[in-house]
């Protein structure tokens, strides 16, 4: 330390990858995802949307357990839990018969919070040896990446950033990671445009998926494909529920939309949610107006309902999401 920095300075004034600035500034000590108020104090999912999600996932819950010949002990893992919405959503959900019978699992790095059911286990890591269904839900996109960006004499080059915010161009993207690019992302020579290098995503999408036995995982994320990657990429911030600047500083979400099709392994398929949703009976149709007349308690409950379930099908918001479902060892439960 030069005569006259203070601590901490120096680690204000380095330049780093994107992936290791994320990492320190979401998952570090202090950071972002440790923070009491969990990400639902930042952003909407579709978890926080409406309780017709935990509904639905329940729903396939049950189509994984009839594939698996309804074990003794049916396995739900909640990946990224929050502060586990979803995983009490879910339980809750159940059929009493197959609650009685299935173990849920949040995964999370910030600590058990209060109040949560107790028949939810709590750990910072996905357990081996899963009967049933894995599901994570806007986890892959939090999972740091590195940014490439074109110079101007046509060369991609990681992008280079300081803890607040500042960017330049660092060394030449090579090994593995071009060969990434080259396959699932390719940068023509235009100066100025920008990729998000998602090698790190597929290797934790794997992992996940190889802690399931027997069973279905899947995926859901802001998300794009080969044939429409974004030019600039998609590396963004949020804090109090609004989009901001991504500075790695700890004091927002840092985030970017997910290369679904280069995570898939062998045997999965992706879908939008609207198209998931609508298979486990989350629709959006509004109630018969006759409804009204007969019982109309029951028909605002309905039109609420349908609201909710419009939100979460939505083209141009929630119904946009990526679903990418990986069956392990049985058919693919969202198959009609």
């Amino acid at each position: 330390m030069t005569p006259g920095t203070r601590a901490g300075e120096h680690e204000l004034h380095e330049w780093r990858g994107w992936r290791a600035a994320v990492e320190e500034a979401l998952y570090g000590p202090g950071g972002f995802y440790r923070r009491e108020e969990g990400p639902g104090g930042h952003f909407r999912t579709s978890v926080h949307a409406s309780s017709l999600f935990a509904g639905a996932v329940a729903r396939l819950l049950c189509r994984v357990d009839e594939a698996l010949g309804r074990p003794a002990v049916l396995d739900f893992v909640d990946m990224a839990a929050g502060r586990g919405e979803l995983a009490g959503g879910v339980l809750a959900a159940l059929p009493a018969e197959v609650a009685a019978r299935t173990r849920v699992h949040a995964v999370e790095i910030a600590g058990r919070p209060a109040g949560l059911d107790h028949r939810i286990e709590w750990s910072a890591t996905p357990p081996e040896g899963t009967t049933g269904l894995l599901f994570a839900n806007e986890w892959l996109d939090n999972v740091p990446v590195e940014v490439a960006e074109v110079d101007s004499a046509g060369t991609g080059r990681l992008v280079l950033v300081r803890e607040d915010g500042s960017e330049r161009l660092g060394d030449p993207v090579d090994g593995d990671q071009a060969g990434w690019l080259q396959r699932w992302w390719p940068l023509s020579g235009e100066p100025g445009l920008r990729a998000e290098i998602g090698l790190t995503r597929d290797e934790a999408w794997a992992s996940a998926v190889a802690t399931v036995d027997r069973g279905l995982a899947v995926a859901v994320d802001y998300a794009h494909t080969a044939a429409a990657r974004p030019p600039f990429g998609t590396l963004t911030g949020f804090r109090e529920g609004r989009e901001t600047t991504a500075v790695p500083d700890g004091s927002c979400d840092i985030t970017a939309h997910v290369a679904l099709d280069a995570c898939a392994l062998p045997g999965g398929r992706l879908l939008p949610q609207r198209e998931a949703l609508r298979t486990l009976g989350v629709t959006g149709a509004r109630p018969p107006l006759t409804l009204a007349s007969t019982d109309p308690t029951a028909y605002v409950r309905a039109l609420a309902s349908a609201g909710e379930a419009a939100e979460l099908t939505a083209a141009g918001g929630l119904g946009d999401f990526g679903w990418l479902v990986q069956p392990v060892g049985i058919p693919d439960p969202l198959r009609d």
